[in-house]
Formats: C-alpha cells, sequence, structure tokens
C-alpha cells in the first residue's frame, strides 16, 4: 500500500485490550457460512506459513515481480485454476468457474519497496533491485505484499477444494506494482475483456493493529494521492564565491519549509490533507554549487476540491520561490504517479462486515472513524467494471505490543512507538496467526456472494 506509513494514524483497536498473539497456526473458530470453505486450512498452514517466508525473503520491485508471479502462475495451475500470465507486466489471473452464481473478484498485490530491511528475521530481505532510475537499490516487503499474496494462494486453494461448498465464478487477481500504480495497467492490457466481469471485487491490506482484529469503513476509505518530480534551476558556481551563483539547494530548502504551510494554513481544519517531500536531491560535492536540485513531492486528499487546493498551492509556492531566488528558468513539474481514492460501496460493505463478524466474532470487527490518508489502486478495478468494491484491513502485529495502551488513547495518539507502521524498515506482521486471519477474511467475505442455493429453500 502506497502509505508513507500514514496508516498507523487511524487504525483503531475494540473495546478490550488484546490478550497477546500467540505463535501457533491455528485458524479461526469458523462461522457456518464460510465453514465447509475452511475445512482443511489448519493442515496448509505450515505449508503457507513456509510460503510467506520465502516471499518475504525474495521481494521484487514494482513491475520486476517474476518470481513471485511464477510462484502464483504454478500454485495456482496446480490447484486446478485457468491461468495467464503477463496481465499489466507481470500481473496473474486466475479464473475458476464453479456454475451458476455471480463472478467475484479477489485482489492481492505483489510489489515491495526500496528499503533495505531491519527487523533481524531469520527469513529477512538481503535483496537489492534496480529502481526506474536505475539506481541499485536494497527491497524489503516493507507493506505487507507477501502477507496478501500468501493468504489469497491459500483461499483459492480451499475455494478449488471445495467446489461443492459454493457457486459461481471467482477471478483471483494478483496485481503487479501497487506501489506506483499498477491496477490501471492490468485494466488497459485487456482486463476487462480477458476475463469474467466480476459483480464484486473485494481486497484487503495487513496493518500494524493488533492481529485477529479487522477494520473498514463504508464510502471514501483510503485516500487520493497525487505525487510530483519538481526540478529546480538555478546556476552552478564554485561553494567560495555563491554570490556567483544562483544556488538551487536553498532555493529547494525554501520549498520545503514553505510547503508545510499548505496543510497548516490553507487546508481546512476539519478536512484531511498530508503534503510531503520525500525525496530532495542536489549536487556531486561540497564546494560545488549545482546547477539543479530535485524534489520528489506527495500530495494526500480525500475530495476533489481539496485535491485541486492542494495541486494549485504546490505549484505557486514552488514557482514563488524560485521567482524569489531569482531563478534563471522557470521550474519543471513532471507527474510520477496519481491514485484516485478507494471508494466502499455502502451495501457490499455492510455485507463483508457482517460476514466478518460472523466469521471472527463480535468484537473483533470494527468501522473506521475516519478515511486512512495512505492510498490504494484497488478500487480502479470496480470503477473500471462499474461494480461495487469493498476493502478492508486485518491486523498483523503482535497484541503483546498494545499492552498498556487503552482504545482511547490509541484513537487519540496513534500508534505506540513500539508498534512499526507499514514502509517502516521493521515493519513485519506476525506471520502465524495472521495468515489464517487473511485466508479466513477473503474467503468469508466471498462467500456471502458465492452461497449455494439449498434444493428446495423458499
Amino acid at each position: 500500500m502506497t502509505t508513507d506509513g500514514t496508516i498507523a494514524t487511524t487504525t483503531t483497536t475494540p473495546a478490550t485490550t488484546p490478550a497477546p498473539a500467540t505463535t501457533e497456526l491455528a485458524a479461526p473458530a469458523p462461522a457456518a457460512t464460510v465453514a465447509p470453505l475452511l475445512a482443511g486450512l489448519d493442515e496448509r498452514l505450515p505449508g503457507l506459513l513456509a510460503l510467506y517466508e520465502d516471499l518475504h525473503a525474495h521481494p521484487e520491485l514494482s513491475f520486476q515481480e517474476f518470481r513471485t508471479a511464477g510462484i502464483a502462475a504454478e500454485r495456482l495451475r496446480a490447484q486446478g485454476w485457468e491461468v495467464t500470465e503477463g496481465v499489466g507486466g507481470t500481473g496473474v489471473v486466475g479464473v475458476l468457474a464453479n456454475g451458476p452464481g455471480p463472478v467475484v473478484l479477489l485482489r492481492a498485490d505483489m510489489d515491495a519497496l526500496p528499503v533495505r530491511e531491519e527487523t533481524g528475521l531469520p527469513y529477512a530481505s538481503t535483496a537489492t533491485g534496480t529502481d526506474p532510475d536505475g539506481n541499485e537499490v536494497p527491497v524489503m516487503h516493507a507493506c505487507g505484499h507477501d502477507m496478501h499474496v500468501t493468504c489469497l494462494l491459500g483461499a483459492t486453494d480451499l475455494l478449488a477444494a471445495h467446489r461443492e461448498a459454493w457457486s459461481g465464478t471467482v477471478v483471483a487477481v494478483f496485481q503487479p506494482a501497487e506501489e506506483v500504480g499498477g491496477a490501471p495497467a492490468m485494466i488497459e492490457d485487456g482486463f476487462l475483456d480477458r476475463f469474467p466481469r466480476a459483480a464484486v471485487c473485494l481486497g484487503q491490506h495487513v496493518a500494524p493493529a493488533p492481529v485477529g482484529f479487522l477494520g473498514t469503513r463504508p464510502g471514501p476509505v483510503m485516500a487520493a494521492s497525487d505525487s510530483l518530480r519538481v526540478t529546480l534551476f538555478g546556476r552552478g558556481g564554485h561553494g567560495s564565491s555563491p554570490e556567483t551563483a544562483v544556488d538551487p539547494v536553498v532555493m529547494a530548502a525554501a520549498v520545503v519549509m514553505r510547503l508545510q504551510t499548505v496543510v497548516s494554513r490553507e487546508i481546512g481544519a476539519a478536512q484531511t490533507a498530508v503534503v510531503t517531500v520525500g525525496s530532495l536531491h542536489a549536487g556531486t560535492k561540497e564546494n560545488i554549487i549545482p546547477d539543479t536540485a530535485e524534489l520528489r513531492i506527495n500530495m494526500r486528499s480525500t475530495t476533489p476540491a481539496v485535491r485541486d487546493r492542494i495541486l494549485a498551492a504546490v505549484t505557486r509556492i514552488v514557482r514563488a520561490e524560485a521567482a524569489a531566488s531569482g531563478a534563471p528558468k522557470e521550474p519543471e513539474f513532471a507527474p510520477i504517479n496519481a491514485f484516485p481514492v478507494t471508494v466502499n460501496d455502502g451495501p457490499a460493505t455492510a455485507l463483508v462486515q457482517s460476514a466478518l463478524t460472523e466469521a471472527f466474532g463480535e468484537g473483533r470487527v470494527f468501522t473506521l472513524p475516519q478515511v486512512i490518508t495512505g492510498s490504494e489502486d484497488f478500487g480502479v478495478f470496480g470503477t473500471a467494471l462499474g461494480v461495487p468494491s469493498v476493502f478492508w484491513h486485518f491486523g498483523g502485529a503482535d497484541p503483546a505490543l498494545y499492552e498498556g495502551v487503552t482504545p482511547d488513547s490509541l484513537l487519540e495518539n496513534g500508534l505506540p512507538d513500539t508498534v512499526p507502521a507499514n514502509h517502516s524498515p521493521h515493519f513485519a506482521p506476525v506471520p502465524g496467526p495472521t495468515i489464517p486471519v487473511g485466508v479466513t477474511a477473503l474467503l468469508a467475505a466471498a462467500a456471502h456472494w458465492l452461497r449455494k442455493e439449498t434444493p428446495g429453500a423458499a
């Protein structure tokens, strides 16, 4: 998920502090609706744990998920799915038709991040990759997409094994490049025409909430995101004679500081917005004033009006600071990526919340109090298909990390310092108890649409 770590501020816990997590592999007690699909999950958990650890140790950057995609395709074929590879680059789509009924799309993302892992886990990543600019970078599953792939492959295995328990068609989507917007690439590659058209799209994301707890909300659930590459132009010179140059480093510093006023002074206190300068590059040596400086700016918003206001403010500030510094050339703006607001369909979300509550019990499923400022491209599928979509978050953190933290203080202050958030080099779900939660959640949600009619039922 493209979060910049912001998911932490809106994740909540239920009314009671959960007991410490165990590393034992055990599936949740099944509800009646999903129970037939969960038969055999316990026996599969050791294999799913091994799969997760393998995926975690071998992360791949966006649009480079060749190994991960190959594993997903191989396992789907072995389970009996019809498999198509190379969709939108490295995407994999599995189709399992099982009689009359709705088409349900289940999605997992596959890509990792350019982060050096610092978890100290025995299966920690030491992988490196080449980023779009040609730089060698460390690579880590710092956002949990390895967990998403594992859970969806567990769900597809059980769906294939228990065809007598459901009816309809499932489209399992293993999506590339969520971090940079890979869903549109799959749509542009003919997704709508090549595969059965879903009646509902379902997706999930592991979060730094206590394992065993799940959250979602109807309507907007995750923010829009816009990223820009801004190039500032100066005039190079010797560091000993700055008066002969126009220093783009000072110009960039002024831009960074001024951008901090956009949210604090131009966006209403009741509105949700974030502006982050995540990258600033200039120069090659301490005594050389460079010609240019490059900033990479990320903006989050939850309404079109706020988005427009932020984009206008960022553009205005960058140009004004360049003019104030005497820049010899206007700044250049280049879009990097853009994600729309992720919107959950109201009635479909109510059905999913009901299904998850049946599967996990009262007090385990909660409604997020506000829009998460992280962003997702999952909603692209539902929008393109013109059908409802529902996206939820499931906890993957050891509840022992929340010891002594009350729900009220968590809502007010965010995550405790002991809990790493998504995109942190320390982020890693507790896999033993998290995997069965993710598998069960997917199956429970899908089961509401894939119910097999009982003969003679009214």
